[in-house]
Order: C-alpha cells, then structure tokens, then sequence
C-alpha cells in the first residue's frame, strides 16, 4: 500500500531505539529490591512524580490508540476525541479521590481493596479473575492486532516473527525487573513517541495547507467508487463537532456525557494497569503531581492522533476512505473499511528517510509499554490475589518466582493468541473484544465508587450489585455479538431494543441500575463494623480507631518496625519523600556455594543468596500500615501547588471540550 520504503537509516534508528528501550530496561532493574512482592509489584514505592505521570500516560495511549483514534478520526472525525478529554478528568479524579484511599489501605492490587473493604474473599476472587480475562482477551488481544497492523502495513515484516522478538524483548526486563523497570522505560518510551508524533504532525499539517484546509478537504474526501444510492464514504457533516445528537448512531451526545465517563472513570480509577502506576508513588503528592502530567499530556492525541486521521482521509479518500467492499479487500484486506491504516499510511508517505524508522520507532515503543504494563499488571493480580488465596502460607521467594512465572505464561499465551487475531481480516473480532469492556466496566465502578464514597454499603450489597450487573451486562453482550451489526447499506435487521439503545446509553442504564441494587441491596442488611473501615472510604480515610485492641496494635507497629528492620532510610522531609527502604535480618548463605541453576533463578529474581528472616503476617501488617500513614501525610506547601495546578488543568481540558463541542 506504501508509496515509499524503509531504507538502511530507518532501520538503524529502529534498532537503536529497540536496543536502548532493552538496555533501560534492564538498568534500572538493579535500581531497587527487586526481590521483594513490594519491590517487583510496586518499584519499592519509590516512583516521583514524572516517572508515575509518563508511565501513566503511555500506558495508556499505546499502539492500538494511534490505529484506533486515528482510524476513527478518519472514519467519523474528531468526535472519538471525547474519550481523551474524558481521561484527562478522570486521572485527576483517580489521583486525587481513588489513590489516597488505596495507598492509604496499603493495597497492591484492587481485587485486594475490595477485600479489606467488605471482609469478602468472593469478592477478590470474582474481581481478579474478571480483570485477567479482560486482560487476556481485550488489552492483550487490542495491542497485539494494533502492532500487527503496523509491521504489515509499514514494514513489510513477517508479523509472527516480528511480534515474537517483541514479546521475548519485553517479557525479558520485566520478568527480571518489575514495576521498576516498566515505569523507567516508560519514560522512554514517553519521549519517543510524544517527539515522534509531533514531528508526523508538523509535517502532515504543512502538507496538507494547515487547519482550514484539513477541514475543507475531510468534507470533499468522498471516494470516487462509492456504493449506489447508499451514504457510505461520504463523510458525516458533524464531523468537526464532538457533541452530536442522540440519535447519532456513533457518539450521541447522551452517550458522551453519560456512558463515555461512567467508562473512562472505569478504566483509569478500577483498572489495574493505571492504578498500578500511582501506588508505586512515594507518596500521595507524588501520585497527584503524576496524575496533573498525564492529564496536560491527554489533551496531546486530538492533535497527534485525532487530527492526522482526519488529514489521511482527506489526502487518501480512496484507499483510507474506500467505501465500496471490493476495494477495500483489495487496499488492506477488509471489506468493511480500512480507516485503521490512516496513521500508517502517512507515516510511509509523508515522512522522510530517518524520520520515518523514527516515527515507526514510536509506534513500537507504544506497543512495548503497552505489553510490559499488561504483563506486570497481570503478574501482581495473579500472585496477590489467586496465588496466596491458594498458598497462604507463601514466602517472599515463592511469590517472586510465580510472579516472573505467570509474566511467562501470559507471553505463552501471547503466542497462542497471535494468529487468532491476525486472521481477523474483517475487524469484527478485535471490535468484539474491545467491546467486552462496555458491558463489564459500570458493574464494577458502581462497586468502587459507593465502596469508597459510603460506609454504609456491605459487602452483601458490592455482591449482588456485581452479580445484577454481570448478568445484564453478559445478555446484552451476547445479543449484540449473536446478531452482529448491518454493514453500511445493509438494511436495519435487528430488534428496536438492541439496534436503538446505544452501547454507550446501555452503559448509563447498567451503572445506574448496579448504583441501586448495591444500596437497596445494603440498605435491607445488617452494616459493617465502623472500626474496620478506618482508612478504606472517603469519610475515614484520616480516622483512627480508638478501641483498645487498635492502640494495641499501633504500639506493636512501632516495636516491631524498631526490631525487625535493621535499617529504616526517610529523605529530607522538605522534599516531601517518605520512601522508606527496608532491610530485614539477614543469615549468611554465601552465593558462590549454590549450584548455576540457582545462581540463574536468583539473580532473575533478585534474591542475594542470603536467607531472610520471614516477617510474620501481623509484623508485615503493621510495617505497611506504618508507611501508608507516611506516605498520606501531604507537605502544606506541596498540597497548595498541586492544588491549584489541578484547578487549571481541569480549565484547560474545559476550554477544549467547549471550543471542539
């Protein structure tokens, strides 16, 4: 399809950014503990404030963003855009109201919170098992088709071998350095890809005559085989509008305030991946400020991503705007459309030699930080929340191994997965994975949100808000994928319930009804003990409790702390840091006397060669309820900074959502 080819400079900077980003990788995974469930799982809590906002932001917006916001652009106009000025509300609403609760419960994973909140193992479990599965076959499945698309479309690779060097690159530094190593190449990768897309569009907005004429253009790109007497590929007149009206069978406004929130507030305030990131904060000014920077950095995919699809469309209306089916299997392959390859189609057209293994170099550096964050996520999920359900009695050695154990799995299944996915030539199979989401998500973040917001909800009322909700959400699911959608032209066969109720107002309805039946439901039964939701909701999040048995407890902390850890390092408190690095007792083993096999396996997970001393459950208890404590208290100065910067933040993202609405 490309006009142009990679020539030896492209592939020279691909190969330096490949080795650089492994090189990262692996340097900073000798940077912390990574021998400890806190150090794998969180990079030790030791994350500032810029590395917790970019690793924020790129694990987000990965190679499936750049082919799906640009697709949709392409196909629709800037409307999809909503979902990135959503995000940019709802990472202020995850930094500021979701994560002092979490770091404050002293939790790793979400399903973990659910179980201190109500007491309820059922709970965890349904929750963990809920987010691997959607992990498996949406993140993972999203991802890898999105880099397939890629590598075929702009380098001519073979697809099976080139995701498999990908997936071995990726799973090597983060089997061996955890959340530490992921974040750090994060970063990098952050820098790439924002420098990469700019450069793509500077030089498509020159090409193309600048705003007025993208506009102009967009609106004439109506390709010159069309299907008769059908409004296929002719572009939709509200194209420059993100506010359209309800009857719009793409994004109804109603939609867009309503079920477009309820599903971003999903997935950047309940999903493991995002919150992940911010617990590995120092503290919570930390986790704020992060969250501030990747909420300035969302306004950037309407330009970098939103407005290029839109200029492709306009430059290439018979190819990316093909309309008629025969042409499109012909130019990529699907008869439906082929708006996915708008980005890669001016990455190999308008992009110079160098710049373009530039350009290409961010894609993939979007698809790495997108599969490590997948990988590690899923890791911390598996081994905090099914492992020790399964091995109470589990030391730090055993949770380290079938962490670095289930990242290789997940690969494995990676592999599985692959050609499943690339034989979705059509589109319908990744637009059915993606989908899942819609139907899963409000169930879940109407449990957080009155789990956080009321001490009055029970753990009888989160389960049967669940349940409701999963039963809803599964029969809509399957009415919609059983009877699939009309193609363009194609007469209206569906029933008036399903072909007339967006997913989006179905998302609305399905998170309204979880909200009542989780109260009704908690309102009939007996409420929860009081002293057991200190520092679990948003009303007793700076309680302390007061019993007898409590105080007890906080006095034991402080010996215990005194006793079992040999050193205890906090910064200069004016820099508002209180990591804290733990080092326990240690009995000598001298590595050299182990056999080259254990050498291996230790120096993959981070272990010494010295035998630790085995916390107990009740020293651990109190350890991290001592650092949560720390790490909640916020310097007055830093808090006013933040606050106020938080303020103009959400002005900024206002301002955009006015001017484009």
């Amino acid at each position: 399809m490309a006009t142009h080819q990679l020539v030896t400079a492209d592939y020279v900077i691909i190969a330096i950014h490949f080795i650089i980003t492994v090189g990262v990788g692996i340097w900073s995974t000798f940077r912390g503990n990574r021998g400890t469930s806190r150090g794998y799982f969180l990079a030790g809590r030791d994350m500032s404030w810029w590395l917790v906002g970019m690793s924020l932001y790129v694990s987000n917006i990965g190679s499936s963003s750049f082919i799906g916001l640009s697709g949709a652009a392409a196909a629709n106009g800037i409307a999809v855009s909503c979902y990135e000025f959503a995000g940019l509300f709802c990472i202020l609403l995850l930094t500021f109201v979701f994560v002092p609760i979490y770091i404050g419960a002293s939790v790793y994973t979400m399903p973990e919170y659910l179980k201190k909140r109500f007491g309820s193992q059922r709970l965890q479990i349904y929750l963990a098992v809920q987010s691997l599965i959607l992990f498996a076959f949406t993140k993972l499945s999203a991802e890898i088709f999105a880099g397939a698309i890629i590598i075929k479309e702009t380098m001519g690779w073979n697809l099976y071998v080139s995701v498999l060097i990908l997936l071995a690159a990726t799973a090597l530094y983060t089997v061996i350095g955890g959340l530490a190593a992921v974040i750090y190449t994060d970063a990098l990768q952050t820098v790439v890809l924002i420098v990469g897309a700019i450069i793509l569009f500077i030089i498509s907005m020159i090409d193309i005559g600048g705003y007025e004429s993208m506009a102009d253009l967009y609106f004439q790109a109506k390709p010159n085989i069309t299907v008769a007497n059908t409004s296929c590929g002719i572009p939709d007149p509200n194209a420059l509008h993100i506010f359209r009206p309800a009857s719009d069978s793409n994004y109804p406004w109603t939609g867009i305030v309503f079920g477009v929130n309820i599903l971003s507030a999903w997935y950047f305030c309940t999903d493991q991946v995002l919150v992940q990131r911010t617990l590995a904060a120092k503290n919570t000014i930390h986790a704020k400020g992060g969250g501030i920077l990747a909420a300035y950095l969302k306004i950037l995919p309407m330009f970098l991503m939103v407005w290029p699809g839109m200029i492709s469309r306009a430059l290439y209306k018979d190819t990316v705007g093909c309309a008629d089916p025969t042409i499109c299997e012909e130019v990529c392959g699907n008869p439906s459309g082929c708006s996915n390859i708008a980005y890669p189609k001016l990455v190999m057209n308008l992009m110079p030699d160098g710049l373009r293994g530039l350009m290409l170099a961010a894609l993939l550096a979007a698809l790495m930080s997108s599969l490590t964050s997948i990988f590690n996520s899923g890791s911390t999920l598996f081994t905090i929340d099914i492992w020790k359900r399964i091995r109470k009695n589990a030391s730090e050695w055993e949770l380290m191994i079938v962490g670095r154990l289930f990242v290789i799995i997940f690969v494995g299944f990676s592999i599985v997965w692959l050609p499943v996915v690339g034989k979705a030539k059509d589109g319908q199979l990744i637009n059915y994975l993606q989908s899942i989401a819609s139907y899963t998500a409000p169930p879940v973040l109407a449990c957080f949100t009155l789990a956080i917001a009321s001490t009055r909800i029970n753990e009888k009322g989160a389960f049967w808000g669940l349940m409701i909700g999963l039963v809803l959400g599964v029969a809509r699911m399957i009415a919609d994928f059983a009877l699939g959608s009309p193609v363009c032209g194609e007469e209206e066969y569906r029933p008036a319930i399903i072909a007339n109720f967006h997913y989006l107002h179905y998302a609305a309805f399905l998170f309204g009804t979880c909200l009542m039946v989780t109260v009704v439901v908690s309102l009939l039964t007996k409420p929860q003990d009081p002293e057991k939701l200190v520092n679990l909701t948003w009303h007793t999040r700076t309680r302390e409790s007061h019993t007898r048995n409590q105080e007890k407890d906080f006095k034991l902390a402080e010996k215990d702390t005194s006793s079992v850890l040999e050193h205890e390092e906090l910064s200069d408190p004016g820099d508002n840091d209180v990591s804290m690095t733990v080092d326990v007792k240690t009995v000598e083993a001298p590595i050299s006397s182990q056999s080259i096999g254990k050498r291996i396996l230790y120096f993959i997970c981070g272990i010494t060669g010295n035998k630790e001393e085995q916390l107990t459950q009740e020293e651990q208890d109190n350890i991290d309820r001592k650092l949560a404590n720390l790490a909640t208290k916020e310097d007055p100065f830093w808090r006013r900074v933040v606050n106020i910067n938080v303020v103009i933040c959400m002005g900024v993202g206002a301002f955009f959502i006015a001017y484009f609405h």
